[in-house]
């Protein structure tokens, strides 16, 4: 019986592992770098021990200090979590020599599986249907994918769609793969365009059984990593799942499976091809949970333990939706710093790796959470997740919330017609315009008369005077706020606009009537120079006051290259006087272990370079001029 369970890995995943630990009274040890020494999964551990190193992800990759940290704790097995350890033969070797118990498969099915171009050779001489190989000198066809042979997650993936740009497209994902796995190997494949992403759980214990519990829906991506997932999948027909389920069966017995796993394919009409194995449990396991109505870390620990599984899986019903909450951009650029405040709440699961106040850093991948929804039908499903992600309260930083919203309420996704293209530039979502958003009458007014309660409330003198009063009115009073994204705004709130009355005004919510309907807006500010972020019914603003007598700014250079994102200049690509064209590579940044080109926005020529290979930088660092249409 494990005692002791020490989780190789950090954030979200680490408290899922806790709360089954704590459902089934086992003792759990978490790790951490130095970033992380004040995370939710730290203070949640019974027992946590300090991974020292100069490299923040870096240290969660040291097995030898993994092993040690076990020792120290008292722990006697180890769970990897997803990423990091978690698909490393030698790691887990490492775990079993040290008398420890491996929740995990045995380290010969990680290693059968730990190169994908190992694992495409083994597959097809079990039957499984695999997609051929590309010669990487000269392929046969084109658009073609490199993808990294050691990792997964849309590292070191590149579409190439032409000879032109294969020895580029092939350099910067070697770069991009070893980087993030430590090995540079890639190889390449057709682009099934227009395909499905459809993924398999399977479970396996040490007595012979193998469950195929059910298939996932993981069309939707960007850059190549998931951000929407459902079970089961809208859009395949029954006898294409059962091959599926046939294929990854196979796959499983045919490496010796125990333990959970998934098995991926692409899918396109009937044709199924082989994609990889992931060896571990995956980011979307919890809408296969829902679905099934089974724990699938308990399920992990009993395994683990040497118990067997029941001959058959349990059966499925309803369906399940989950979404990735990321800091990030409408570019998919990450975001770093404090989270003010996370709350979301509904009929939903939230497993996140953040809470109200945790800072997240540049070093990690940029997921806040993942929020799921389950219902006796997708439409249900669907609509309770929309609801939560539009009630939610999201404070600090940018996150891909709307994007979320409109991927959900966009008629594709609602039919069910998702495919791996639905987020590129000239897929569905891009192709279909957004609505109109803005701060919108309610948040402004909402935002200016909280100021204006919170101001009479710290009044030093006369607090008990109506705010603004003068014994002869000569204007009307105003605030002037920027919005979210660079706009501005005038917000006159008295006199209120026509048909407008306020209900109650408190700084921390405001209540509105206009033509006798009731609006409803929280209100949070967390400095007195810092923004206001009103939410409500019908949306969500970020707002910063404009102050009456600004003070000097710095101006920026015109043609200026502002950085993204904090992150380490890994290549430049042109020189002082060198002259671009739009869109052409000036320099590339990487944050997160991803590659970030940085381009020009405009013909011209590099009359100022500010950084140099190697060096950090910090969001909004000018790192290059491009002075426009210069000859």
């Amino acid at each position: 019986m494990i005692r002791r369970l020490l989780v190789a890995n950090r954030g979200e995943i680490a408290r899922r592992v806790f709360r089954t630990c704590r459902a089934l009274g086992v003792e759990t040890v978490a790790v951490f770098a130095d970033p992380d020494a004040d995370a939710p999964h730290v203070a949640e551990a019974d027992l946590a021990v300090r991974l020292p190193g100069d490299r923040p992800a870096g240290t969660y990759l040291d097995a030898g200090r993994i092993v040690a940290a076990c020792r120290a704790s008292g722990a006697d097995a180890v769970h990897p979590g997803y990423g990091f350890l978690s698909e490393n033969a030698e790691f887990a070797r490492a775990v079993l020599a040290a008398g420890l118990v491996w929740v995990g498969p045995p380290p010969e099915a990680i290693a059968a599986m730990g190169s994908k171009i190992e694992a495409k050779r083994l597959m097809a001489a079990a039957g499984v249907p695999v997609l051929p190989s590309l010669d990487l000198a000269a392929p046969a066809e084109f658009p073609l994918l490199v993808k990294a042979s050691a990792g997964g997650g849309g590292r070191g993936m590149r579409i190439v769609r032409g000879p032109e740009e294969l020895a580029r497209e092939v350099a910067s994902a070697r770069r991009e793969a070893e980087a993030a796995f430590g090995d540079p190997a890639v190889f390449a494949e057709p682009l099934w365009e227009g395909a499905r992403h459809v993924e398999v759980q399977v479970l396996a214990d040490a007595h012979g059984s193998v469950w195929t519990l059910g298939e996932r829906e993981c069309s939707v991506q960007r850059r190549h990593q998931k951000v929407v997932e459902e079970c089961p999948s809208p859009g395949i027909a029954a006898e294409v799942r059962e091959r599926l389920f046939e294929a990854a069966g196979r796959a499983a017995a045919a490496i010796g499976y125990v333990g959970a796993g998934t098995v991926e394919f692409l899918v396109r009409g009937d044709r199924v091809a082989f994609l990889e194995m992931n060896t571990r449990l995956q980011v979307e396991h919890p809408v296969t949970e829902l679905v099934h109505g089974v724990d699938l870390v308990r399920l992990q620990l009993e395994v683990a333990e040497g118990g067997a599984l029941p001959a058959e899986p349990p059966m499925p019903a309803g369906h399940a939706v989950e979404v990735r909450l990321y800091a990030e951009d409408e570019h998919y650029l990450p975001q770093s710093g404090v989270l003010r405040r996370f709350e979301v709440g509904g009929d939903v699961r939230v497993d996140s790796g953040v809470e109200s106040g945790s800072v997240v850093s540049p070093y990690y991948d940029a997921m806040l959470a993942k929020v799921i929804a389950h219902g006796a039908s997708r439409a249900e499903a669907v609509r309770k997740l929309v609801t939560a992600l539009r009630r939610a309260r999201l404070h600090g930083l940018t996150t891909n919330r709307d994007l979320l919203l409109r991927i959900l309420t966009h008629p594709d996704f609602v039919a069910g017609n998702t495919h791996t293209g639905f987020l590129d530039p000239d897929g569905p979502l891009a192709t279909t315009p957004p609505e109109p958003s803005g701060p919108g009458e309610p948040a402004g007014l909402a935002a200016a008369l909280a100021l204006a309660a919170d101001n009479r409330r710290r009044a030093p003198v006369l607090g008990g005077l109506p705010g603004g009063w003068r014994n002869v009115r000569s204007q009307p009073r105003r605030t002037a706020f920027t919005t979210g994204d660079g706009g501005t705004i005038d917000v006159v709130y008295d006199p209120l606009p026509a048909g407008v009355r306020v209900v109650s005004a408190a700084p921390d919510r405001v209540v509105l009537e206009r033509d006798g309907v009731r609006h409803a807006c929280a209100v949070a500010r967390y400095d007195d120079t810092g923004p206001v972020y009103v939410d409500h019914a019908g949306g969500h603003a970020e707002l910063t006051p404009l102050p009456r007598l600004p003070e000097p700014v710095e101006h920026v250079v015109p043609g200026s290259l502002l950085a993204p994102m904090p992150g380490s200049v890994l290549r430049v690509e042109v020189a002082p006087g060198d002259r671009v064209v739009k869109g052409q590579a000036v320099l590339v940044l990487e944050a997160m272990k991803m590659e970030h080109r940085i381009t020009a926005p405009a013909d011209g020529v590099v009359s100022g370079l500010h950084v140099e290979q190697g060096r950090q930088v910090e969001a909004g660092a000018v790192l290059a001029i491009i002075q426009e249409g210069e000859s």
